[in-house]
């Protein structure tokens, strides 16, 4: 899979991707539409084997400086590129009130959990 992915980001070069077919492997069940591939396959294969270094290595700078080679100041300059062409998913914060709601209104409480909640 990940020379698939690697074959797939040399061929698009970065560019937009639009998937239109996705297919369960070990079920026969596919779905068509139109879909986006989320922000870390846009980047190169190089940029995404660095982000997982990065990640595994728990956010070290200098086990990354030592993995790869590289200075400091060539670390961040890298992860501020790829973070610059990363979209930024903001967490909303809700209140309480509107946390036992939405819990409600997706199933994920009972009614009587949601007054618990409100009352509180």
């Amino acid at each position: 899979m990940a020379r698939e992915w690697h074959e797939l980001t040399r061929m698009t070069q970065g560019r937009p991707l639009t998937v239109e077919r996705v297919r369960l492997v070990h079920e026969d069940i596919a779905i068509e539409g139109s879909f986006t591939l989320p922000p870390l396959a846009s980047l190169s294969a190089e940029d995404q084997v660095f982000v997982i270094a990065f990640v595994r290595s728990h956010g070290s700078i200098k086990a990354m400086e030592e993995m790869f080679g590289i200075s400091y100041p060539t670390v961040k300059n890298r992860l501020n590129r790829i973070a610059r062409r990363l979209e930024f998913v903001e967490n909303v914060v809700t209140s309480p009130e509107e946390q036992a709601i939405a819990e409600l209104e997706r199933g994920e409480i009972s009614v009587d959990e949601a007054i618990r909640r409100l009352s509180e």
